[in-house]
């Protein structure tokens, strides 16, 4: 039984006004989230951090590369960041990066994906397929592990992490170790799942704020499976999963729902929601006690996927 909000996501709350209203432009989001975005806490140290220039569909793709104190090879871990395909970087990602890189001691490689409206549905998917093709073909140098790929990622991240299981279980493509899906988007704000209604507005992450997001990704092709994983029919054969989800966001239902469904599908799924929390309680409000212990849980998951 819930005990309520986390006191630490209360104060938070109090200081952080939802997402802005509608109707907004996408680069006026952008720079909404960005003045607002909170300050980054401490970082792990690690090995190395390099941005590096990978070649994409759409032109090249900025990665950022992150490697453990660790002798190498060592197994890499794909980070895909959330802001509903429109919004966000792999700067305010940092603080999880490095966290998960020098407790897995694994490679972290950060994409850059491209944004919606400006580059819409499929580009973001395809951008993240293309960097786990180049990391599979040796691209990272010889202290990557071009044959241990794991790949994650938060809110529309994790949708994408799925969508890119997916494109490879459906082409042959390169071998997934595992997915973790944390908040992520696996279904339409239309779908009717009570977390909707119950969390849509005063917790963050807004119920227009996602269809907002839609519209600026995919508003013609919402059940194509590439776009909404919660529409393929077929989830047999991906990789094994952690999902975890937050109890004060609009994303839980539709998150433990596609866990049910990878499960039922016979893959290995860990689920865990974290009481009290709100969406974002992983990467972007790093401050929050339940934020380390998130890091060290898929620390420890990647750990025990690569061990």
């Amino acid at each position: 039984m819930s005990r309520g909000l986390d006191p630490a996501v209360r104060a938070l709350l109090a200081h952080s006004p939802d997402a802005p209203a509608r109707p907004m432009t996408a680069p006026e989001l952008r720079a909404a989230f960005a003045a607002s975005r909170p300050e980054p806490g401490p970082v792990a140290p690690v090995a190395s951090v390099t941005d590096l220039s990978v070649p994409g569909p759409g032109g090249d793709l900025r990665v950022r590369l992150y490697l453990p104190d660790a002798p190498g090879p060592v197994p890499v871990f794909v980070w895909i960041h959330g802001g509903g395909w429109t919004i966000g970087s792999i700067d305010e990602n940092e603080v999880a990066s490095r966290a998960v890189c020098a407790a897995a001691s694994v490679a972290v490689a950060a994409v850059e994906y491209r944004l919606a409206p400006e580059d819409p549905y499929p580009a973001a998917p395809a951008d993240c397929y293309a960097v786990v093709e180049w990391l599979a073909a040796g691209g990272a140098g010889p202290a990557v592990a071009a044959s241990r790929i794991a790949v994650g990622g938060e809110s529309a991240g994790g949708n994408l992490s799925t969508v890119v299981c997916l494109m490879a279980r459906d082409r042959g493509g390169p071998p997934i170790a595992a997915q973790v899906l944390i908040c992520p988007v696996f279904g339409h704000p239309d779908d009717g799942h009570a977390s909707y209604v119950d969390f849509a507005t005063g917790y963050g992450m807004t119920a227009d704020a996602m269809r907002f997001f839609f519209a600026q990704y995919a508003p013609a092709s919402p059940d194509d499976p590439y776009v909404l994983p919660s529409r393929a029919r077929d989830l047999s054969g991906l990789p094994p999963a952690l999902v975890l989800t937050a109890e004060y966001d609009v994303l839980r239902d539709e998150g433990e729902a596609f866990a049910g469904r990878l499960s039922d599908a016979g893959v290995a799924v860990d689920l865990h929601r974290y009481a009290g929390q709100i969406h974002g309680f992983y990467g972007l409000y790093t401050g929050l006690p339940a934020s380390a212990r998130s890091h060290a849980e898929v620390a420890a998951y990647l750990r025990g996927i690569f061990a």
